[in-house]
């Protein structure tokens, strides 16, 4: 019981922060239809900043605080700033090419971005406790439990539900489906197809550094480790549907619980797991298990 209890806690920490990276790189093909390898450096970028913030405000003396405003400024600077700059400049020229072009571009550009980071940070790891300390742990069916890791899945939740309520219930969400569904027919309607491009790509910008700011507390930030998140990312997105909410939710807790169990149990086969799931679930559903409906052409 204890071991299964372990399992299903620890599947769903790692399943959290994995689930908003995917997130937003789902939403950016979904929209877009940019297969977005450069999204990995969105992750990393939120996980040094936000780091680095945290030493900051420790020297400073004012840690608490410091670590409560270090992940969401993080998030926003690197998404918003970061992610404006590259949609501006690179992204908006892919918009309608062809897909080995768009996936070239953006591994370049992934690879530029990781260099730049050993420029900005230098290479050496960061270590960024102060938050796991600052929130008190629980106890769960008699095991003490990790608070800072179950916060990251009460956060997870929100910013699905927050996705899904934003992508079917607002005006905003209705245009982007529109545009999902035929971009060419919304331009005919009057949308600024463009204007949402780069809103939807500043936001999933905004979901991958949220990700890697959040988990940063937790890890060594280390260069090049924005490269596994990437790959696993990619797997959670494929095995739950390129552009599904839903599907990237069930994509990271396969990938989160069957890790978990693969670590406690058996290390040996952590990433085979994973990718034998995802070569098991294309070959009986192609397009992910929750593939969004696609329009009917006549």
């Amino acid at each position: 019981m204890n071991l299964a209890l372990t399992i299903l806690v620890e599947g769903l920490g790692y399943a959290s922060y994995l689930f908003i990276v995917s997130l937003g790189l789902t939403i950016i093909f979904g929209v877009l239809k940019i297969l977005n390898v450069a999204h990995g450096a969105f992750y990393a970028w939120g996980a040094y900043l936000c780091a680095f913030l945290i030493g900051q405000f420790s020297v400073m003396g004012v840690s608490d605080i410091g670590t409560m405003i270090a992940i969401p400024i993080a998030a926003l600077v690197v998404g918003v700033v970061l992610g404006s700059a590259i949609e501006r400049t690179i992204i908006a020229n892919l918009y309608g090419r062809d897909e080995v072009l768009i996936v070239l571009a953006t591994f370049g550009l992934f690879l530029v971005l990781e260099d730049i980071i050993l420029l900005v940070f230098g290479v050496d790891p960061y270590f960024a406790y102060q938050p796991t300390y600052a929130m008190p742990g629980v106890q769960i069916g008699g095991i003490h439990q990790d608070g800072y890791k179950l916060s990251m899945i009460a956060l997870s939740i929100v910013v699905g539900a927050t996705s899904w309520a934003v992508l079917n219930l607002t005006h905003w969400g209705k245009l982007v489906t529109a545009i999902i569904f035929d971009s060419e027919l919304a331009v005919a309607m009057g949308i600024n197809v463009r204007r949402v491009f780069y809103a939807v790509f500043v936001a999933g910008a905004v979901l991958g550094a949220l990700g890697g700011a959040y988990v940063a507390p937790t890890i060594s930030v280390a260069p090049g480790f924005g490269v596994e998140v990437i790959v696993l990312s990619f797997a959670v997105v494929v095995i739950g549907g390129m552009g599904s909410i839903a599907g990237a939710a069930i994509g990271a807790l396969l990938v989160g619980t069957l890790r978990a169990y693969a670590v406690l149990q058996w290390p040996e086969i952590e990433l085979f797991v994973v990718y034998a799931v995802m070569a098991a679930v294309l070959i009986f559903r192609p397009e992910g298990l929750f593939a969004p409906t696609k329009a009917r052409r006549i």
